[in-house]
Parts: structure tokens; C-alpha cells; sequence
């Protein structure tokens, strides 16, 4: 088996669904399996996988385990030689799938790879970024970020200086699409479960990179991602907004488990 396709899905039946279309539709040239991991949604999800997508492999969690542990259930499951974690907001293009598996097929020191994801409008998204300091949360959710320190600093974060054209190692990608080699997992661990939700993505980079694998986007395989960014939002936000909390949270628990560490690139 070449690739293991995994989607997790809380609560987002119709996306999922078109996600799976989309996969079923551009027909990936190669061996492959689609694990759908369910995390307790109630919507409906689980029984529309198996009426409309016999061919999934559908596994139900008892409760919501958070995106590191919804997505470990999956990689538990999965037998190929390469895991494809995908958001169900996310759709394939034709090709994409084959691109990652040459790119790394090539490239055996990669860990993780990442596409370049668009907009809907067909805009480059923002995918990869450098590894964020204690400042950027600050700065991206109050008035100091509109100061010119805040704006470099940010614009630093999220790779502004990159035409996002080219192919390049970079600190870390988001975890909405990864494409990771099995044999590096094996070697770095699974997703880290005391991130419930955000973080876990650049955590496990920066894991990949202290283990010695590299971590690259790669533009010349795309796909298309409906980007709700649920946490978005002012410090006010916190006070209404369950997810930001959640956000918050995890990034207190990455800026902890990474106090005064240095960037595990420059080691490498």
C-alpha cells in the first residue's frame, strides 16, 4: 500500500462528504486506502460514509479526542507507506496525491511535506510558516500588531518574504494537509495528545526536525482548502469564543514545552 489517506471529522458532514467525492472523483493513480475517523460528531457523518462510500475504512471514537487524537486512531490503522492527513474542508486536485508521493519517493531525507493549499477564489492560502515566539499570539489578537515591530514581526511568522512559488524546507506546515512518511513516524512519534486542538501541527514539525527530517512545501501539488479559522479574533474573543480558549491554551502548553529551546533547524 502506498498511501493512507487519513480525515478527520467532527460535526462537518456535508464537507466531508465532497471531500470524499473529490477523492473518488480524481481516481489517485496508485494504491491507496481513505480512513475516515469520526469524532463522536451525532451528525450523521459516520452513517453517511458507509451508505455513500462503501470503499472508506470508517472509524468511530467514543468521544472528541482533539485533532492529535483523532488523527493518532487513524495513523494506528493505517498500513501504507506514506500518511496524507486532510481536513475535511479540504478538496483534491487531480495529480496531487502522485506529486507528494514522487516528491518524497525522491527525496528520502523529507519528513513531512506539504501542498501549496488555495483559496477558493484560486488566491495562495497561507500554509507554511517560521516557528513562532511568545509575541506572535500578542501581537496577531491586539492593537500591537498594528505597530511597525508587530507588522515585521508577523509578517516574519507567516513567510511574506516567500513567493510560495518554489519548493522550500521550511519551520512548519499547517496541519490541514501532511504528507509524512511512515518510517519518519515511526522514528519521531505520533501526534502529541496533550494538544487538543492547534499546536499539534507545529509541534510535530519541530519533532521532525529534531529527529533530522526535513520538512518542505511543495507548490507543484495543490489542493483547495475552505479555511474557517474558528479561533480568528481579538483578545476580546476569548471571553465568547470557545475555540480561542482552546487556542490559547495550546499555545501556552507549546511555549512551555519549548522554553528557551533553540530552532531545532538551525541544528539540523
Amino acid at each position: 500500500m502506498t498511501l493512507s489517506i487519513i480525515i478527520l471529522n467532527f460535526r462537518t458532514k456535508n464537507l466531508l462528504r465532497e471531500c470524499l467525492r473529490g477523492i473518488r472523483i480524481v481516481k489517485p493513480a496508485l494504491a491507496f486506502e481513505v480512513i475516515v475517523v469520526d469524532n463522536a460528531s451525532g451528525d450523521g457523518s459516520a452513517e453517511m460514509v458507509i451508505a455513500e462510500f462503501p470503499e472508506v475504512r470508517l472509524i468511530r471514537a467514543e468521544r472528541n479526542l482533539g485533532y492529535a487524537g483523532g488523527n493518532n486512531l487513524g495513523m494506528k490503522a493505517a498500513v501504507g507507506k506514506y500518511v496524507m492527513i486532510i481536513n475535511p474542508d479540504i478538496l483534491v486536485a487531480p495529480g496531487s496525491f502522485e506529486t507528494l508521493v514522487t516528491f518524497m519517493d525522491a527525496h528520502p531525507d523529507v519528513g513531512i511535506a506539504g501542498p501549496q493549499l488555495l483559496n477558493p477564489d484560486g488566491t495562495v492560502q497561507q500554509s507554511c510558516y517560521r516557528f513562532q515566539t511568545p509575541l506572535i499570539p500578542l501581537y496577531r489578537r491586539t492593537i500591537f500588531g498594528k505597530l511597525p515591530a508587530g507588522k515585521r514581526a508577523v509578517a516574519k511568522y507567516l513567510m511574506e518574504d516567500f513567493d510560495h512559488k518554489t519548493e522550500r524546507e521550511v519551520d512548519w506546515l499547517l496541519g490541514g494537509a501532511l504528507f509524512v512518511r511512515r518510517t519518519a513516524i515511526d522514528a519521531v512519534g505520533i501526534l502529541d495528545e496533550s494538544f487538543f486542538l492547534y499546536f499539534e501541527d507545529t509541534d510535530w514539525c519541530r519533532r521532525f526536525w529534531e529527529h533530522g527530517w526535513k520538512v518542505v512545501y511543495v507548490p507543484q501539488s495543490q489542493m483547495v482548502h475552505f479555511h474557517l479559522r474558528a479561533s480568528k479574533g481579538g483578545v476580546t474573543t476569548l471571553f465568547k469564543n470557545k475555540t480561542a480558549r482552546v487556542h490559547l491554551q495550546s499555545a501556552v502548553t507549546y511555549f512551555r514545552k519549548y522554553y528557551k529551546k533553540a530552532n531545532p533547524r538551525s541544528v539540523a
